[in-house]
């Protein structure tokens, strides 16, 4: 990925915060079959040697995880908040005009040893795990287990496991770092007022966050 000094994130569990709150990546693998890619949602972990790990899995049909091995590239891309930038937003553009619409968005590259687990207590483990998760925040959270165990055992045995042992982490956050502090405003103010989403609120606090950081 290319990474420019300014919006290169090196922290590890910065990183990890983003897959955290987007656990949805982009598993993209180049084995015998060819070039693949399908989306999968993740859990971090870590394995038994203290190592950090994605595991997750996939619908048995689901060829891609025969790929999986040693010697076989595997990449996993998560892609936190995002939007288009409009150059109106900027004071550069009343000021001389010269300026140009981009995208500020905030992702994150995985890759590392995988491999495929067809073990049914490590699906189980995962999909318990993951619901968790993902349940947390509701009142009321869903639990596996509110299922009939004879639905989900046949369901276990529709999917297989996968796990990654987390060998690279690349995160990249552009977050108008490289604009002035009045373009920087401006680019909040409109993300609040005229994108007025969680997805704009998100970045905006980002813009803030790292136009800090790129001034100090």
């Amino acid at each position: 990925m290319y990474e420019p000094r300014l919006f290169k994130i090196e922290d590890r569990e910065t990183c990890f915060d983003v897959i955290r709150a987007h656990p949805l990546g982009l598993l993209i693998t180049a084995g015998a079959g060819g070039l693949m890619a399908n989306f999968v949602p993740f859990i971090l972990a870590k394995n038994d040697a203290g190592q950090d790990v994605l595991r997750a899995h996939v619908a048995r049909p689901n060829p891609q995880w025969r790929e999986l091995g040693p010697g076989v590239p595997t990449l996993v891309v998560f892609q936190g908040a995002q939007t288009y930038i409009t150059p109106s937003w900027y004071e550069t553009k009343r000021e001389t005009g010269k300026v140009v619409p981009t995208w500020n968005y905030a992702t994150v590259q995985v890759s590392g040893a995988s491999r495929a687990i067809d073990e049914p207590d490590y699906i189980r483990a995962q999909i318990t795990a993951l619901t968790k998760q993902m349940e947390a925040p509701r009142a009321a959270p869903w639990a596996v287990t509110d299922a009939p165990a004879d639905f989900v055992d046949a369901q276990i045995r529709a999917i297989v496991g996968l796990e990654i042992v987390i060998e690279s982490v690349h995160g990249k956050f552009k977050a108008s770092q490289n604009r002035n502090e009045a373009d920087q405003r401006g680019v909040v103010e409109g993300l609040l007022h005229e994108v007025d989403t969680d997805n704009g609120h998100a970045m905006a606090e980002m813009v803030r966050t790292y136009a800090q950081k790129s001034q100090s």
